[in-house]
């Protein structure tokens, strides 16, 4: 890599539409359709029809030969699981324990993936910022994404522990009010800390980030 480099990404509102697009797609739109669902017509069908717009998003990538985003995969498999539960057990209140407790055990896999060279974290964020190999590549960079790992394994920590206290303590209506709002906040603390460590830490080795520019590289 040479000494000094600029690299250029994509315009900050692409940046925002992008994540947004995943994060709609992947939870909050299931989540939405779960709880109109279960106020209408009861458990069963809010459980298959969060199921189904997953599904449905993995089979519409699928068809139309698109990449399919990590976060896409990962909580498409968690929801099946749930599902199953919430079906089998007819419990509202072990079909959101699931995802309480899958925050520990996410929390565990960022950190069971540390020794590998892009432990998941790294492959996580491609999905919302794909950054050049040339950056991906950078043995500091490499280090920054095992460092920021314990960072969100404990932001995933925090979920958990306030959403199972949410989960014990409200109406399914107030859960998913506080948890979502809850998790959100946690999830953009977490965000804007990690953006400003990772800036920091290429300025540091002679690389600067410029968004909605033409590339040139210095």
């Amino acid at each position: 890599m040479p000494e000094h480099m600029t690299v250029h990404l994509p315009a900050p509102l692409a940046l925002l539409r992008r994540g947004a697009q995943h994060l709609l797609e992947s939870t909050l739109v299931p989540l939405g359709l779960f709880y109109i669902v279960f106020t209408l017509v009861g458990l069963q069908g809010a459980l298959f029809a969060a199921l189904g717009w997953s599904l449905a998003a993995l089979a519409r990538r699928v068809v139309l030969r698109k990449e399919i985003p990590s976060v896409l995969w990962v909580t498409t498999a968690l929801l099946c699981v749930r599902t199953l539960v919430g079906y089998l057990t007819g419990s509202v209140f072990l079909y959101f324990l699931q995802p309480t407790v899958q925050n520990f055990a996410f929390a565990a896999i960022l950190l069971a993936t540390l020794p590998l060279n892009r432990p998941l974290l790294a492959k996580l964020a491609d999905d919302f910022c794909a950054f050049p190999t040339v950056v991906t590549g950078h043995p500091h960079v490499q280090r920054f994404f095992r460092q920021v790992s314990f960072l969100w394994a404990l932001v995933f920590i925090t979920n958990g522990v306030t959403t199972l206290w949410a989960l014990a303590s409200a109406t399914v209506g107030n859960f998913l009010m506080v948890s979502t709002a809850g998790s959100y906040s946690m999830v953009a603390l977490g965000i804007a800390v990690s953006l400003l460590w990772f800036r920091r830490l290429l300025r540091a080795h002679g690389i600067t980030l410029r968004l909605g520019q033409k590339a040139v590289t210095a």
